[in-house]
């Protein structure tokens, strides 16, 4: 089974920074894509940045240039490097895993992930 176990969350005021990482274990497909999503009380899951194996990464637009999403396959772990917090970046953060075929672009689509984690929360005011 695959698990993936997000740590990083936590309070920080405007302007802040915070790094998120999320340590992966248990898939074994050869193609695939990472990325972190977020989501607030009421609203559905949006994506934030998405990884593929080769190093190819997408972002949405409301985090570009503050979010940086990056992996350690070495560690087997994901990281969102978030810099320049705003209050609406609160939200609990999830990151997820799916297969990709090879040569087909970075996605944001939560229905292309089969795997996500519990989620860390990140509160910024």
């Amino acid at each position: 089974d695959v698990q993936l176990v997000e740590s990083g969350g936590g309070s920080v005021q405007p302007g802040g920074s915070l790094r998120l990482a999320c340590v992966a274990s248990g898939y074994s497909g050869i193609s695939y894509t990472l990325a972190w999503f977020r989501q607030t009380a009421g609203k559905e899951r949006v994506g934030v940045a998405s990884i593929r194996e080769m190093g190819i990464t997408i972002s949405a637009d409301s985090v570009k240039g503050r979010f940086f999403i990056s992996a350690d396959n070495a560690e087997n772990t994901l990281y969102l490097d978030m810099n320049d917090l705003k209050p609406e970046d609160t939200a609990m953060y999830y990151c997820a895993v799916g297969p990709r075929p090879f040569s087909t672009p970075c996605t944001l689509g939560t229905g292309d992930y089969t795997s996500w984690g519990q989620g860390t929360q990140v509160t910024v005011s």
